[in-house]
């Protein structure tokens, strides 16, 4: 069975398959590292996680391409608010995309490429369009786009942009969701911000040139699939379409998908609004990675997903019933042969599962007949008819599962802990420890981070907030004993 997946351009569900009938060539949208990834940033990227997951459980070969934008405005702007080069602005923040990556069990792309590292090819692309009259220079020395040399701009988002002003100008990476406007492929440097000396004079990049020149550098000038986040849809998508169709005049990219963004207790995530989460925040709240996985992914890409903390509760519900029933049929002892029932449930199970992938990645219909499976097989157990050859069928099942969903191989405690060194080295553990404290989430390596915590208080002779640290742990029912060389803990 082919995956049918809805495809932006067509807005059909259209069979996603390589055009060479080898490897599929897909380019997703990467984060613009000027600050921590949120939670509706991971939405996307572990929505397309599920699909490249997926499709190699399917059998398919991918060449799977994910860039890093790490030039753009906003960071040229903070970087210079920071009196720092954009290099080591952005180090930071690419670190800890990636440990963000690996802490939500985002496998990594066959290729991550920098914008900063293909200037060179960005400006050949922009030279190809100038000498086919797309692109024109400004009397600052910035070059931009056309939009008026390519006639089916709007294609995509399907905006009616028949009333676009003629000649209009936009230099800003964003912009108003509905202005159509000649766009800039190259910008003149303004006093004091990072630029490139090259042949189309000295400048940098305009943020779409970036994704089309990295795309069709290792995925060729027409691809498969390009997937990112919906908000990207307009101008972002685009705008890489017209420039690239313009430069080739092939097909950009013969499938698109968009991920819906989320809400937060039903209203846009804003900093403003209170409501803003990193998947560190949550992680320091006492939440584990594998339910920020989970709930992230449980809901169809294509639909609104309202996050909730009552959602993350589920979703650790959830892993735990696998978790426990996946651990029940590893250690259990079973008497060999078959049950029928059983061996009929786990084949369904299949079916039933891979089917709801297919269909355009029905993540939520895909979860039913695995927890069905679970109830079953549990039963099964506890009647005294479960075997040797179901325990055998149904792990395949859950394997198969996790393959996709990656939920059921227990990491959290060294992700969890991996996020309390980083607060305690960032010096956010004193607001951690309430947070801990108040959500009574204290595992182990909680205890120990906030054991840490007050002892570096007490260095700094800090002693209100190592007081604090010790009353909040005692009133949990933690202890801390001090003794002249060390400092031990013990629960009541």
């Amino acid at each position: 069975m082919t995956l049918r997946l809805f495809n932006t351009l067509t807005g059909q569900f259209d069979p996603l398959e390589p055009a060479d009938g080898i490897a599929l060539r897909m380019y997703a949208c990467g984060p613009t590292v000027y600050d921590y990834g949120h939670i509706g940033n991971f939405r996307t990227f572990l929505q397309i996680d599920v699909l490249r997951r997926f499709l190699l459980l399917s059998g398919m070969q991918i060449r799977h391409v994910m860039n890093i934008t790490d030039v753009d405005d906003k960071i040229i702007r903070n970087s210079i608010e920071a009196g720092i080069p954009i290099g080591e602005y952005t180090a930071g923040y690419v670190k800890a995309f990636f440990e963000d990556m690996e802490a939500l069990g985002i496998e990594r792309p066959e290729q991550i490429v920098r914008a900063t590292e293909h200037i060179p090819q960005m400006v050949k692309l922009v030279e190809k369009l100038a000498a086919s009259g797309a692109a024109y220079r400004t009397d600052d020395g910035s070059w931009y786009f056309r939009l008026k040399a390519f006639p089916e701009y709007g294609k995509l988002s399907k905006k009616d942009l028949s009333g676009m002003e003629d000649g209009a100008r936009v230099d800003v990476d964003e912009y108003e969701k509905d202005s159509a406007r000649d766009f800039a492929l190259w910008k003149a440097p303004k006093p004091g911000e990072t630029s490139w000396d090259t042949a189309i004079g000295r400048g940098r990049p305009g943020w779409h040139i970036e994704c089309s020149t990295m795309a069709m550098e290792y995925l060729g000038e027409s691809l498969d699939l390009h997937a990112g986040g919906e908000d990207l849809m307009f101008p972002h998508h685009e705008n890489e379409i017209a420039q690239s169709e313009t430069a080739t005049q092939k097909t950009f990219a013969r499938h698109w998908m968009h991920v819906r963004f989320l809400l937060v207790d039903g209203r846009k995530m804003s900093k403003s609004e209170g409501n803003f989460y990193t998947p560190r925040d949550l992680l320091l709240k006492g939440y584990k990675a594998s339910a920020i996985r989970l709930a992230l992914i449980a809901v169809p890409y294509r639909r609104q997903f309202n996050f909730t903390f009552d959602s993350l509760t589920d979703a650790t519900n959830a892993i735990d019933r696998l978790r426990t029933f996946h651990s029940r049929l590893s250690s259990g002892r079973f008497a060999t042969g078959e049950n029928s029932a059983m061996q009929e449930a786990a084949k369904k199970a299949q079916e039933d599962f891979m089917a709801a992938l297919n269909d355009d990645l029905n993540t939520a219909d895909a979860l039913a007949p695995v927890f069905d499976l679970v109830r079953a097989g549990n039963t099964a157990i506890d009647q005294g008819q479960f075997f040797t050859g179901d325990r055998d069928a149904i792990l395949q099942v859950l394997e198969d599962f996790d393959a996709v969903f990656d939920v059921i191989k227990d990491r959290d405690a060294e992700v969890t802990k991996r996020a309390l060194k980083w607060a305690t080295e960032t010096g956010r553990m004193a607001e951690v420890a309430v947070e801990l404290v108040a959500a009574q989430t204290l595992t182990d390596e909680a205890i120990e981070a906030l054991v840490v915590e007050r002892s570096a208080a007490k260095k700094a002779r800090d002693f209100a907030r190592a007081d604090r640290i010790r009353n909040e742990l005692q009133e949990k029912g933690v202890v801390i004993e001090d003794s002249k060389d060390s400092v031990r803990w013990k629960r009541k």
